[in-house]
């Protein structure tokens, strides 16, 4: 057993040496030994004290790879506690349904798509973990309505699909019915494509289709529970996250890119289960290398415990016989391209590539036959491996990594089985059927076959009582999603009153200063405090959170191991097991795992806990977008902040930091709703309404507030402008008494822009321009589509008009219409076909860059000369004005006519 350099234990640098002749004869022996026995014999010495060294209590630098075997050898293997014959039954029906499942709904609604062969490879890690370990909702050995106990959470392969199905079929959680509408959700109760929990609310608790979100997320995940855990809110110290994932997912950074925050934290509550089937969807994952060892090497080297189950329990007898190593060898120096190959080839193929080029290695396996060297199986398909590298995964004090080798398509016969293209296979023929049927064992005459039909041996069959056994003792059936029952009353009325009045005295804030002040309200609240939960990315000095420090604690999984070197400050750093802020680094996809974790514990652990995330805008939904679209999906429930917006209201950062389209980006998601506040009564009344949307309704929605870094002065609250300000606008200056006028739509710090537009509007060319503050576009937006579509779908019954319509309609009807925002002009757009007059958006269309307010404002052509022009413009377009008059102007503002257009600079 020879490592390669760099796969070498890092040795002690001699400087430390203490005794240089000791140190000498150790060399000395290992020298003797490497020239009378070899390498293999040495390096297995080596390993074998290098182990009892670390049993010893001895700190050893860890070897980041170790040899091509299984991790954990057949004499240390636990005695297996199930019956293996019934749960391989079990596993050939949901291999049989999970098959069916995909091919009859292909063969009735061709192209549907589908997945067989990644649950194919993956049906032995599942079946050893459902039978065995994963905690059920009410917590392992709990009958039902146990209460507090907190069961396991698992993060399932997306592409696995169909045979958790296949198990809940023959659990009698879905019919036959449901079954057969599988990708045909509004036919039948189908059933979906993927773990999609806003459309299985009873069943999928994490969507994890979209690659490298399950990792991420069952990482904040665990750690969320140990927060739960250590602040008092839920005992969570029993219950286990499981994550589910391919060998070709971890291409993803998301997948890798936070491993060492479970090390750090000590999360040996986590396991990955990583399915190598050495094959993505096109093809392998490295043919030209292993990624096996390329994967222990990363998750050894972030801090990770790892246990390779690579060979079945038919190879125990070969690797026990090879006492030279040369079976080591071989199959350390063979790629991954190698085994997928073996995988289809012939046992005499196998015996002449494999075996054959060392006579060793001949002798080795020269009492089997061709036959049975087609049997020799990888770990990943047999129980009792699989069974004792769990056993070690739930007794470990480290996050533990387990990596399985399969087969891409077990089971499934010629053609499926390590082919490059078993992914894209979504039906199988008669002959691969009946050869399918066969090797499972499944009672199906010929005659079904033109049709297939799923299998279910009847409620009384013995394999079907074992499975119900094996879940009650667990703690009931998997997957399963809660909706939560605690009740949270709604935060007192001071929390939000001091915003109702407005500045004092000259006092200027920002909305990102208010609505700190307000979260600090809500942290001290004795109905909702301690179920508020803060999170930013390393930013929380720039938001003036820096306070949150030592009144609530930042928290810390091991405490504070050391005195800050600010703590003579009165804000000083201050870290805590119980602290309440997650602090969580430069890391806004880590924030926004968290941000999931803490909005749905109100199903997972029926905590219902409330975040409220802040960080830079532009580094949210154009960032993390994916995952925000998958907080959606999983009904998330919390605030999102998006501080220092706009792109011009971040002066000085320039063009990655300026953020004019979140807005827009918002826009898609169906459950997420977006607001732009210009003042900080206007974000405590959308905070209260979503608060008590969320604790009093139980609605599964999440709010999206854009927040901005400029400081002016906060009005008084008018009186009856609640209803505007969430539905998305509110009149807030009329126009005056004057013959012409305009409608400015303003939002934001542009609201301030406006405000003195009008006043110029009116001092210069007599125009009154009557302000309105926009709070949601998102909003307006999905009211009007709404009515636009009932009216559509209603011909015979009288119109109803949109919100935004009759706001419009309410006062000068026929006055044009101006907006203005620093976002860009698609986002008031989305309403233009609802507003019944002449309508001209403004926004910051184009890159940003780094100036002053006032600079960027007159570049993208928002500030208050362009927006006098852009109503003066109208204003000639619609006859009330001399055209030449509005030239003139344009002069008299000097507006660059002929400048070159923002979107193209």
């Amino acid at each position: 057993m020879c490592y390669p350099p760099q796969m070498a234990p890092v040795s002690y640098p001699d400087v430390a040496d203490r005794d240089p002749t000791e140190t000498a004869e150790w060399r000395e022996s290992v020298n003797a030994l490497l020239q009378a026995d070899g390498a293999y014999r040495t390096g297995q010495v080596l390993t074998s004290t290098l182990a009892h060294a670390g049993e010893l209590g001895v700190q050893l630098p860890p070897l980041v790879q170790s040899p091509y075997i299984n991790s954990i050898g057949a004499a240390a293997q636990p005695a297996y506690p199930g019956d293996l014959a019934v749960e391989k039954r079990l596993r050939q029906m949901m291999r049989w349904n999970a098959a069916m499942m995909v091919s009859r709904a292909n063969k009735h609604f061709s192209g549907i798509g589908g997945h067989m062969s990644s649950y194919a490879s993956s049906a032995n890690l599942y079946e050893v973990g459902f039978s065995h370990f994963f905690a059920g909702p009410h917590g392992r050995g709990n009958a039902a309505g146990s209460g507090d106990a907190a069961g396991d959470l698992i993060y399932y392969q997306g592409h696995a699909t169909p045979g958790i199905y296949a198990r809940a079929f023959l659990e009698g959680r879905l019919s036959e019915s449901q079954m057969e509408h599988f990708r045909r959700e509004g036919a039948g109760g189908g059933r979906t494509a993927s773990p999609h929990p806003w459309l299985m609310p009873d069943f999928w608790q994490f969507p994890t289709v979209s690659m490298g979100l399950g990792p991420i997320g069952a990482i904040y995940q665990a750690r969320y529970n140990r927060y739960l855990h250590n602040r008092g809110l839920k005992d969570t110290s029993k219950s286990r996250v499981w994550a589910f994932l391919g060998d070709g997912e971890c291409d993803e950074v998301e997948t890798t890119g936070a491993l060492g925050v479970a090390s750090r934290e000590k999360l040996h509550n986590l396991t990955f289960v990583i399915n190598c089937n050495l094959q993505r969807l096109d093809g392998p994952v490295r043919g030209n290398g292993k990624v096996i060892q390329e994967l222990e090497a990363t998750f050894r080297g972030a801090g990770w415990n790892v246990i390779k189950v690579i060979w079945g329990s038919e190879w125990d007898p070969l690797f026990a016989a090879d006492h030279d190593g040369a079976l080591v060898q071989r199959v350390g120096d063979l790629v991954d391209g190698h085994f997928q190959k073996f995988t289809v080839s012939s046992g005499a193929t196998i015996r002449q590539e494999l075996f054959g080029p060392d006579p060793r290695l001949g002798k080795l396996v020269e009492h089997l036959s061709d036959a049975q060297l087609c049997k020799l199986r990888r770990g990943g398909h047999s129980d009792e491996k699989l069974y004792a590298a769990y056993l070690a995964a739930t007794q470990s004090d480290k996050p533990t990594c387990i990596l399985a080798k399969t087969v891409k398509g077990w089971t499934l016969g010629g053609g499926f089985e390590a082919s490059n293209v078993t992914h894209q296979m979504k039906k199988l023929d008669a002959k691969q059927l009946r050869a399918f049927r066969d090797r499972l064992e499944i009672p199906i005459s010929d005659a079904q076959l033109d049709d297939p039909p799923y299998y279910h041996p009847g409620k009384k069959a013995p394999e079907i009582e074992y499975l119900h056994a094996r879940r009650a003792a667990l703690g009931g059936s998997l997957p399963y999603r809660p909706r939560g029952t605690v009740s949270l009353a709604l935060p007192e009325a001071s929390a939000f009153s001091e915003f109702s009045s407005g500045s004092k005295g000259s006092a200027q804030v920002s909305t990102t200063m208010a609505c700190v002040r307000l979260l600090r309200n809500l942290l001290r609240d004795p109905q909702i405090g301690k179920y508020v939960v803060p999170i930013v990315p390393d930013e929380a000095r720039t938001f003036g959170m820096d306070a949150f420090f030592r009144e609530f604690g930042i928290y810390a999984a091991h405490g504070q191991k050391y005195v800050p070197v600010d703590s003579e400050m009165l804000l000083h750093y201050h870290e805590a097991q119980d602290g309440q802020l997650l602090e969580e680094g430069i890391t806004e996809a880590g924030s926004m795992a968290s941000f999931v974790a803490a909005g749905t514990a109100y199903s997972t652990h029926d905590v219902p806990t409330i975040p409220f995330y802040m960080f830079y805008s532009m580094f949210g939904l154009q960032r993390t977008g994916d995952q925000i679209w998958a907080a959606g999906d999983a009904r998330t429930r919390g605030f999102l902040l998006g501080a220092t917006a706009g792109r011009t209201t971040l002066h000085g950062e320039g063009l990655q930091h300026d953020d004019g389209h979140s807005q827009l980006l918002a826009q898609p998601i169906p459950n997420l709703l977006a607001y732009d506040p210009a003042f900080a009564y206007e974000t405590a009344a959308i905070i209260k309404e979503g608060l008590r949307r969320m604790l009093e309704e139980k609605a599964d929605v999440f709010y999206y507030l854009t927040l901005y870094n400029e400081n002016y002065a906060m009005p008084a609250k008018p009186a009856g402008c609640d209803e505007g300000i969430l539905k998305g606008m509110y009149r807030l200056q009329p126009a005056g008494n004057h013959k012409r006028v305009v409608k400015l739509l303003a939002s934001g710090p542009q609201v301030q822009t406006a405000l003195q537009a009008r006043d110029l509007l009116a001092e210069k060319y007599a125009i009154g321009a009557e302000v309105w503050s926009i709070t949601s576009y998102q909003q307006l937006y999905r009211d009007a589509r709404s009515i636009e579509r009932r009216n559509r779908l209603h011909p015979t019954k009288q119109p109803e008009v949109p919100y935004i319509t009759a706001q419009i309609r309410s006062s000068h009807p026929k006055a044009p219409v101006v907006s203005v925002s620093d976002w860009i002009s698609e986002l008031p757009s989305l309403v233009s076909r609802f507003i019944p007059a002449r309508f001209l958006p403004l926004g910051t269309n184009g890159f940003g860059r780094s100036d002053t307010r006032e600079a960027l404002r007159a570049h993208f052509e928002i500030d208050v000369p362009s927006i006098v022009a852009a109503v003066l413009a109208l204003m000639a377009q619609d006859g009330q004005l001399d055209p030449k008059a509005a030239e003139a102007a344009l002069k008299d503002l000097n507006i660059a006519c002929d400048g070159q257009d923002p979107m193209e600079a």
